[in-house]
């Protein structure tokens, strides 16, 4: 609490009220009084008290519902009881409504200060274990819904998020089909000031270019061929929050200019009408094109491109960032295998690592669906319950993505370690048949068998 706490105290004794309100401003109180339960809820629709003292016993509007309205209005107000008809049940009931503290009449000043004391100090400590339990979850649930944080790309685009999302600056988030655009312009939204509001989504490539206006700042009644009513637009719907613009490259340059002023001067018509409309909205545009070569081009309008420019979020494509696919693995598994412990089979998750996700992300949450239905209820996901395309990943695809130490690589041993994971996911993938594995590597089953001999248990 900063400054004087303020107080109100309800009693229908006047010779009390006025005894007690001057006491308690000589200790630094402000005090309001009230005679009845009517004019205690007049007073705490105008001021937010920090203490409420009240009889329970009150002509009109009795004390305990002045004591609900007071908790409903005011979570963290101190609310102590006075009342000359002081029963145990009378402290429970009390205590059931959220009063702070009971005292019964006749009572000196000096309890009643010392209980009124503790209980402030008490909401004190409270308020301020909560804010810091705030602040501790916000450090480490800030951006928790990006699955995969594992590797350094990842880790650098945290870092960005953190820096950002406070501010109300623009931001285009570039990166490929899949990669989870909307995930982070969502993580973006509610890790800022404007979590409270709205976080208004809008596809541009999904929507036909002559509804795309419409979708985007609203029409009236009889403004186009089957406009039958009034309707809001996505900037009016995200007013005060946040509105995500997808794929904004397919827009028309017509298109474009409208949405460069709305950016501009954060205001726009509604189709049909004449009447400016005034928003405060954040934009977080996205993109899988590249918008500086569509302005070379002459498809895309530069000072448009710069207005959305202002803050630049490259986001990684899963190839780039193989560490995070096990946490995404296991996020898919729990998503489409609830509560059934679900896992994937070590082969299984060598494939997956060494694939190259053209599709990114959405690619391997399908592919996850995909295996979790075919594992017939299984509790591990196969190799073979993956797509094709993933079980069938070159055998060289591994070596592509080595990082190197600064030691230097044991190439005998590395060569060693690729050739026993394939023997193993050829033998995973036939059931253990040493002859159909021997077929799939395109070697003699009596080569396998020397090898297995000559590599030996990992």
């Amino acid at each position: 609490m900063s400054g004087a706490p303020h107080l109100l105290f309800i009693d229908d004794e006047a010779t009390l009220r006025g005894l007690m309100a001057e006491r308690l401003t000589e200790r630094g109180f402000v005090v309001r009084e009230a005679g009845s339960g009517e004019q205690a809820l007049e007073l705490l629709d105008q001021i937010a008290f920090d203490a409420v003292i009240t009889d329970l016993k009150l002509p009109g509007i009795d004390g305990s519902r002045v004591l609900e309205v007071a908790r409903e209005r005011y979570p963290g107000i101190v609310t102590i009881v006075i009342t000359g008809y002081g029963t145990m049940s009378d402290a429970l009931n009390a205590g059931k409504r959220g009063a702070s503290d009971f005292i019964a009449k006749p009572f000196q000043f000096d309890e009643l200060f010392l209980r009124l004391q503790k209980a402030l100090e008490q909401q004190r400590l409270k308020s301020h274990n909560a804010y810091l339990q705030s602040e501790l979850d916000q450090r480490h649930h800030q951006f928790s819904s990006i699955i995969g944080q594992s590797s350094r790309p990842m880790q650098k685009l945290v870092h960005v998020l953190e820096t950002v999302a406070p501010s109300n600056s623009t931001i285009l988030i570039t990166g490929e089909t899949g990669a989870g655009k909307e995930v982070v312009a969502r993580a973006i939204h509610h890790n800022s000031a404007r979590r409270q509001n709205r976080f208004v989504a809008l596809n541009c490539s999904a929507i036909p270019e002559t509804l795309l206006e419409a979708e985007l700042f609203g029409h009236v009644r009889g403004a186009f061929t089957g406009a039958v009513g009034a309707r809001q637009g996505r900037f009016e719907q995200a007013h005060k929050g946040t509105l995500f613009l997808d794929e904004v490259g397919t827009m028309s340059t017509a298109l474009q200019m409208k949405l460069l002023r709305a950016l501009q001067e954060r205001e726009f018509e509604r189709i049909g009408d004449n009447q400016t409309v005034k928003v405060d909205v954040r934009v977080i545009a996205a993109t899988n094109s590249d918008l500086s070569k569509m302005v070379a081009e002459g498809t895309f309008r530069e000072d448009l491109y710069y207005r959305l420019h202002v803050i630049p979020i490259l986001l990684p494509p899963l190839r780039q960032r193989r560490e995070d696919i096990p946490a995404l693995v296991k996020h898919f598994l729990e998503k489409f295998a609830p509560g059934t412990a679900m896992q994937v089979s070590q082969g299984a998750m060598r494939a997956l690592m060494a694939y190259q996700w053209p599709g990114n992300v959405r690619q391997l949450e399908n592919a996850i669906e995909r295996a979790v239905a075919l594992s017939a209820g299984r509790r591990e996901v196969a190799i073979t319950d993956l797509p094709a395309e993933v079980q069938t990943t070159p055998e060289t695809t591994e070596t592509l993505f080595v990082d190197f130490p600064d030691s230097g690589l044991d190439l005998p041993a590395y060569l060693a370690k690729i050739e026993r994971d394939l023997i193993q996911r050829s033998l995973e993938r036939t059931g253990g048949n040493r002859n159909k594995a021997a077929e799939l590597l395109r070697i003699k089953r009596t080569t396998l068998v020397e090898k297995l001999r000559r590599l030996g248990p990992e």
